[in-house]
């Protein structure tokens, strides 16, 4: 066949892919035998000039992926079509794959037809089947249309472990500052013999941080059969153990990257083989959309918290404070059967004669002890010295064991010591907060005319 002229019809970066056939129906060596213009240009500037008929790792990089779609394209005479993040090189792949015609028994013959960009196209990425346009589709609309977004991450994960035919699939968080994973969500299929994740998390991330090395640059890890797993074997031994001794046969396993951040990995297991390339084909859009999601939902929470948590002393600030007192006024929660008030003695001297970071640590310190001491409640920093403890349930006298235990550990600090002020019982929290408030003031008071020489500092 002319291969260079059939593909000097094509204006688009083009070449010829030959694989090696094996009787038992592996596959040899691939090779790059003829390319077009756009081709060879593409290879020239990259100072690879073209050689033809060589090895195709001369012209792309080394992908597993990329040599099974070869294979596939050409095995089973049907075209192939995948757009795939190229995150190591910060590049986007189109790549089309047309079967050809082989005169030779071992060898057959496909288009590859390819190109890069360095930023995600939505036209490209919805240039699917239909089947994965609809499954990627419904995948969206759940994660975008529930308020309870943790649960449409349990439905949208239960839909793709039956898309996949599979018997597990999870979504698994990484933070790579703690050495930890957590499972996000996951699905197993009934009657299953695979465990929930939640059996082998702890310590599960000695395991997952040997991932991006078998990934080595592709877009996923994909075992579909016992060769497969042979070479996993080879690959990552302390993994495909886990994997054997877990009773997994076949995994597909994707990154989950958002703006070249890497946030987690899903997984799924035991799936539908015969299906392999529009599984696939699903996750590789899927899970674009998936880290966007997971991306926007660590953003609202780290906001949330912002919003919500005293970013000096880790306890709860005013503005929550504020909003917990609305609630309970307006009859959404309970009254507290305790409220406190706290107030530090001293701090103005601190921060005067010791500096503002002695200051700081000072409060650190004092939300420290109410925390500890008040486990059941919630702690709040009122104002600049000034925390509120509100106990939803709790007995009287266990109320002065626990006033009596701060003003003792308080005792124990260099600095830190409290003025008090509680009220206890009180059906109305706004009379509770003024009460307790009034008290802690006069406890002040009391304080200062025991220490005189403190007054004002």
């Amino acid at each position: 066949m002319d291969f260079d002229n059939l593909l000097s019809h094509y204006k688009a970066k083009a070449c010829i892919v030959s694989v090696e056939f094996f009787p038992d129906g592996s596959y040899g060596n691939i090779r790059v035998v003829a390319g077009n213009k756009a081709h060879c240009d593409d290879m020239a500037s990259l100072n690879h000039p073209f050689v033809p008929n060589s090895p195709y790792e001369m012209c792309f990089p080394k992908n597993t992926n990329f040599e099974e779609h070869c294979y596939r394209c050409i095995r089973d005479g049907k075209p192939l079509h995948a757009y795939v993040d190229l995150y190591i090189m910060n590049l986007w792949l189109n790549m089309f794959l047309l079967p050809l015609d082989s005169d030779c028994e071992n060898i057959g013959y496909c288009i590859y037809c390819y190109d890069v960009t360095p930023k995600a196209d939505s036209s490209a990425m919805a240039d699917l089947s239909a089947e994965t346009t609809s499954d990627v589709l419904k995948a969206c609309i759940k994660l975008r249309g529930s308020d309870d977004i943790k649960q449409a991450f349990q439905d949208v994960i239960g839909d793709i472990r039956n898309i996949c035919g599979s018997d597990h699939c999870c979504i698994l968080l990484i933070d790579d500052e703690k050495r930890t994973c957590t499972n996000f969500a996951e699905s197993l299929s009934e009657g299953s013999s695979l465990f929930s994740m939640s059996r082998y998390i702890d310590g599960f991330y000695s395991i997952a941080e040997t991932w991006p090395d078998t990934i080595a640059g592709s877009t996923c890890v994909i075992v579909k059969d016992e060769r497969d797993m042979e070479k996993l074997h080879e690959q990552n031994p302390i993994w495909a153990a886990t994997l054997d001794q877990a009773g997994v046969k076949s995994v597909v396993l994707f990154p989950l990257r958002h703006n070249k951040e890497l946030l987690g990995y899903m997984w799924v297991l035991n799936f539908n083989v015969a299906d392999v390339m529009k599984i696939k084909e699903t996750l590789e859009v899927t899970t674009f959309f998936l880290a966007s999601e997971i991306a926007s939902y660590q953003l609202f929470n780290k906001l949330e918290i912002m919003s919500t948590i005293d970013t000096l002393t880790c306890v709860k600030n005013r503005n929550e404070m504020n909003n917990r007192v609305d609630r309970i006024v307006d009859g959404g929660e309970p009254v507290p059967q305790a409220v406190l008030f706290a107030d530090l003695n001293g701090l103005k001297r601190v921060n005067d004669e010791h500096g503002h970071a002695a200051g700081d640590k000072m409060l650190r310190t004092a939300a420290s002890i109410l925390q500890g001491v008040f486990r059941d409640g919630e702690v709040y920093r009122a104002g600049g010295d000034e925390f509120m403890v509100l106990v939803p349930v709790i007995e009287e006298d266990e109320l002065q064991n626990r006033v009596a235990k701060v003003h003792f550990l308080s005792g124990k600090t260099e600095e830190v010591r409290f003025s008090i002020g509680v009220c206890y019982g009180k059906n109305d929290i706004r009379k509770a907060m003024r009460l307790a408030d009034e008290r802690m003031y006069a406890d002040k008071s009391v304080y200062y005319e025991a220490h005189p020489e403190l007054k004002y500092r």
